[in-house]
C-alpha cells in the first residue's frame, strides 16, 4: 500500500506545488502505531521558505481530507530537502551525477547494503534503471528498484 499511497499523494500534491512555483522532489509515508506521517520535500530555485511550506501544507491538508486519502489520522510535514536531500526520481539521479551520495539497498551487492560514494552515472540496461556508484576504489552497479533510500551526502555537498 505504501507505494500506491505515495503515488496518490504525488498525483494530488504536484499540481498545487507546481502552481506555487515549486517542485515536489520526494514523498515519504511512514505508518506509526496510531497515525501516518506524510513527509513532502519541496524545492525551488531560490530555496523554500517557511511560509512556502506552511502555505502548501494548508492547501494539501484540505485536499487530502476531501479525498479521504488515509484511513485514520495523519501528520503532514512539508519541508525543504536540506543538504542531505533525498534522491528518488530519475531526474534526481541524472541531476546529481558526480555528487557524493549515501545509498541503502534492500539486497546485498557484493556483501554490502550501505554505500557511500560518488554517483558516477545513471543508465538504463536491459529495461532497468541502474545507478553506477564509485566507492572504495570500486564501481558498484545498483538497480534502482533495489534502492530503499538514497540521499546526497551532506558532509560533502554543502554550498
Amino acid at each position: 500500500m505504501n507505494s500506491e499511497l505515495k503515488e496518490e499523494i504525488r498525483r494530488l500534491a504536484e499540481p498545487v506545488i507546481e502552481t506555487e512555483g515549486m517542485e515536489l522532489i520526494h514523498v515519504e509515508c511512514v505508518k506509526m502505531r496510531t497515525r501516518w506521517i506524510i513527509r513532502l520535500y519541496l524545492d525551488k530555485e531560490n530555496g523554500v521558505t517557511l511560509d512556502d511550506c506552511s502555505n502548501v501544507s494548508n492547501q494539501l491538508g484540505d485536499i487530502f481530507d476531501v479525498h479521504d486519502l488515509l484511513p485514520g489520522s495523519y501528520t503532514l510535514e512539508v519541508s525543504s530537502p536540506g543538504f542531505d536531500r533525498p534522491i528518488s526520481r530519475d531526474t534526481d539521479f541524472v541531476k546529481f551525477k558526480n555528487a557524493r551520495v549515501n545509498i541503502k539497498t534492500g539486497v546485498k551487492i557484493d556483501g554490502v547494503k550501505n554505500f557511500h560514494g560518488v554517483l558516477s552515472d545513471y543508465i538504463e540496461e536491459n529495461g532497468e534503471k541502474v545507478v553506477l556508484l564509485k566507492a572504495a576504489g570500486k564501481t558498484y552497479r545498483i538497480l534502482k528498484k533495489d534502492i530503499i533510500k538514497a540521499n546526497l551526502d551532506d558532509k560533502y555537498n554543502q554550498k
